[in-house]
């Protein structure tokens, strides 16, 4: 355990890589970066613009989960559809600003 609490502090300190797009991110990355960036805005201090980064690429990249949520409401007319996208993002921002990353579980999952 105390390795895995090393190994957060190195990264911790790392600076965030910039990425172009994070919709576009495979998966596979997608949880690795996730990973990086809520270790890096555990130890942020709320309203800086390297917290600001770090939580809105993180919104951007699960948007995604929201996308396959609300495709569950296909049938619904597209008004309703816009809708389900807004609840969604709402929660998933809620969920990105509860996530603790020490507790070791996956973002997905949490969400």
């Amino acid at each position: 355990m105390a390795i895995a609490v090393a190994e957060v502090r190195v990264r911790t300190q790392e600076v965030l890589p910039e990425i172009d797009d994070p919709s576009k991110v495979a998966p596979q990355d997608a949880r690795e970066l996730s990973r990086l960036f809520f270790s890096r805005l555990a130890v942020l201090e709320e309203g800086t613009p390297e917290y600001s980064y770090a939580r809105n690429t993180l919104i951007e990249m699960n948007m995604s989960l929201v996308r396959f949520a609300a495709g569950r409401y296909r049938s619904r007319d597209p008004e309703e559809m816009e809708d389900i996208v807004q609840v969604g993002m709402i929660g998933l921002i809620k969920a990105i600003d509860r996530f603790e990353i020490s507790r070791e579980v996956e973002f997905t999952s949490f969400a």
